[in-house]
């Protein structure tokens, strides 16, 4: 190759990869507002922005892979615990975590009413962002490192079309995120009950006298607890507060029939 002939393929590489940036650049710019819901950009959501930063949350926590990696990434934090939840947790951490059982501790907000709800409608927003699988291994908000915790990453494929097969890839994916809130390891207890044994206990529970829901076996008392998780509140200070539970009640209407009873198949074989 002639010293002419470097020259143009120089300029003209540079020309061609160039024009390749410039375009993915304004294609990405293009769909910024798709990707990110922007039309979903509310006065809440631009004030809890405001809260994150002005609270220095990113110091410890992550969000679309970008923070400290000190503790859990948030990024889809609203999927995998419940408004109700994470009011009560940020009014007041300590009641959820302690440095002695948990080997953390997150220090209180000191948020009022309204802050919490602005970063909470702000984290809501983050949850829904089409991150396309970014980051590709997020640390958790759940034990990922306890007994019986589910796997970081999400299974790409299910061979099987058995629902119990079905149910457990369910269980370990985001959303619906079971995995984040309840362990399968007798007595590791998350921001939900372990659910080590589900089957037999839920069998036992339906025939005792503090059960106040309408199942009548194991199955049907499972099913109750995804699709109305108010109608028997498990004790416990971390789970419930003024006889609601903290566990989202929308899987009725976000997850299908099939994937309910997929969930169900699962769970009750735990036992």
């Amino acid at each position: 190759m002639t010293k002419r002939h470097t020259r143009l393929f120089f300029v003209g590489g540079t020309l061609l990869f160039a024009a390749v940036f410039l375009g993915l650049t304004i294609d990405s710019h293009r769909q910024f507002g798709r990707l990110t819901n922007a039309d979903r950009i509310t006065a809440d959501v631009t004030a809890g922005k405001d809260v994150w930063h002005n609270k220095n949350c990113i110091n410890c926590h992550t969000l679309l892979g970008e923070g400290a990696y000190y503790a859990p990434d948030l990024t889809k934090i609203t999927q995998q615990r419940g408004a109700a939840y994470l009011r009560a947790f940020l009014e007041d951490p300590s009641q959820f975590y302690s440095e002695r059982v948990h080997r953390r501790l997150m220090p209180n907000p000191n948020l009022n009413d309204q802050e919490i709800t602005q970063i909470i409608a702000f984290l809501d927003w983050v949850a829904n962002i089409d991150n396309q699988g970014w980051p590709p291994r997020p640390i958790l908000v759940s034990g990922g490192q306890m007994a019986g915790a589910a796997a970081v990453t999400e299974p790409t494929g299910v061979a099987s079309q058995e629902p119990v097969v079905l149910g457990q890839a369910l269980f370990r994916t985001t959303p619906p995120g079971c995995f984040a809130c309840h362990s399968i390891s007798p007595g590791a207890n998350l921001a939900g009950p372990s659910l080590a044994g589900i089957g037999t206990r839920a069998a036992a529970l339906v025939d005792s006298a503090s059960y106040t829901g309408q199942a009548t076996d194991a199955a049907a008392y499972i099913r109750e607890s995804i699709t109305n998780p108010h109608a028997y509140v498990v004790p416990g200070q971390i789970y419930s507060s003024g006889g609601r539970s903290f566990m989202p009640d929308n899987y009725n209407t976000t997850l299908t029939p099939a994937q309910i009873d997929q969930l169900v198949a699962y769970l009750v074989t735990l036992r």
